[in-house]
């Protein structure tokens, strides 16, 4: 009988251990990798979610800038990194949805390195010139670019900014030189200086730089103007129909990553996406929030990839 007593006290405290360790995570503070440089609305979106979590439990939540090699740099160490929940890769389509159809071989796998935790919100792209610049509208910078094929060079510092600008050569009938960086605010200060024509970034780095003066918007990427810019036409109607462009932010935590841990992340970023730093991200620079499950995270994933993959191809951009 005693026996039999201690088996099942063993048992119970077996069955209870899991649920305690659960409840002290996380114990230690966190690793955000951002696979963009600071100051990129990847991290901005990364601090503001980073911020929620620590709200929620008085953990300190660390952001590590890896930008390079179109985010493979970040992609690849958050891959690497120890499966147990304390390294999380804010990221972007660049890396999950776009990458693998702009490049013949990657530092990681987008789908089998990775657990998926959750979607973090969606946006649009802005069109953008130095305000020296002859173009007024994105019909003025499409004639002069059809003035001068291959004259006028675009910047980029993501896959969503490239494909942006891509898409635009092929639906305006225009050539233009593309210009690669390691993040989209590294080709804004190209922009500012004047070494570059024009970009397509994210509103988050874009739209500050416009409303201070110090860029001029010709078009927004979505389909319907941005409230936030509401004099801004989409780049659709102001000559190009039918053009649309947006990117989306994403958590993942590395493969094999414990499903107890995989499902506590989840909650903890969810209600981050619902605190106050990160709705005043999503305010302030016209980013739709988003949440998901890790479950609808992949079958988006997958969706995404087709569907990038499907507009890299129409572009005729060739595998690097």
């Amino acid at each position: 009988m005693r026996i039999a007593t201690k088996g099942r006290l063993a048992l119970l405290l077996a069955a209870a251990l899991p649920f305690s360790t659960m409840a002290q995570f996380p114990a230690k503070p966190i690793t955000f990798i951002v696979p963009f440089a600071a100051g990129s609305a990847t991290d901005q979106i990364g601090r503001a979610i980073g911020q929620g979590v620590t709200e929620q439990t008085g953990q300190a939540v660390v952001i590590e800038n890896k930008p390079g090699a179109s985010a493979m740099i970040g992609a690849a160490a958050g891959a690497r990194a120890t499966p147990d929940g304390y390294t999380v890769l804010i990221t972007t389509n660049t890396t999950h949805a776009a990458n693998e159809h702009l490049y013949k071989s990657l530092t990681y796998d987008p789908v089998k390195d990775f657990a998926p935790l959750t979607l973090l919100g969606k946006g649009g792209q802005i069109m953008v010139v130095n305000p020296s610049s002859p173009a007024k509208t994105v019909g003025d910078f499409l004639a002069q670019a059809k003035q001068s094929p291959g004259k006028l060079s675009f910047g980029s510092g993501s896959s969503s900014s490239r494909i942006a600008g891509e898409l635009l050569q092929q639906m305006a009938n225009v050539q233009l030189l593309h210009v690669p960086y390691k993040s989209n605010p590294l080709a804004v200060t190209d922009l500012l200086g004047g070494q570059i024509d024009m970009m397509i970034t994210d509103t988050a780095t874009g739209l500050p730089q416009v409303k201070s003066g110090k860029l001029r918007a010709l078009g927004v990427t979505g389909t319907a103007r941005s409230p936030l810019a509401p004099d801004v036409p989409t780049i659709a109607e102001a000559g190009v129909p039918g053009y649309e462009m947006g990117y989306w932010f994403a958590a993942y935590a590395p493969a094999g990553t414990p499903p107890d841990v995989v499902k506590r992340l989840n909650e903890l970023l969810v209600n981050a996406t619902k605190a106050k730093a990160a709705q005043q991200f999503y305010a302030q620079t016209g980013t739709d929030a988003a949440s998901s499950s890790p479950e609808e995270l992949a079958t988006f994933q997958q969706a995404e990839s087709k569907k990038w993959g499907e507009i890299i191809k129409k572009a005729g951009i060739q595998p690097e």
